[in-house]
């Protein structure tokens, strides 16, 4: 079920229209702390959506929320479920982006 759910919800994640990602990030933001560890069979599929542009947007709205929902994960969740997913996704991010993930795997 849990698959379904967020298999529908990621290409939120990436529209094209911009108020769709920001509040789709601001959904998973709230969506963090109700489900945290019961995430963990979805997390390699959160968390490149959450990155991948979200986190270099130049969209002030759509960073500060691909923040708040990087920093969700790291309040909420085991921080082992996560160290994976963001030493993938630090190898090939550039920018802003790759030091924002760096700084939350230090």
């Amino acid at each position: 079920m849990l698959f379904q759910v967020f298999d529908a919800f990621k290409p939120r994640l990436h529209d094209s229209n911009s108020k769709v990602t920001q509040v789709a990030l601001e959904a998973m933001h709230k969506m963090i702390p109700l489900l945290k560890d019961n995430l963990a069979p979805v997390i390699n599929m959160l968390v490149p959506a959450i990155v991948d542009n979200n986190l270099n947007s130049k969209n002030p709205g759509i960073y500060a929320a691909a923040t708040n929902v990087i920093q969700a994960l790291c309040q909420h969740l085991d921080t082992s479920l996560l160290l994976q997913p963001f030493c993938t996704k630090a190898q090939f991010l550039s920018g802003k982006a790759k030091q924002d993930l760096t700084e939350k795997l230090a």
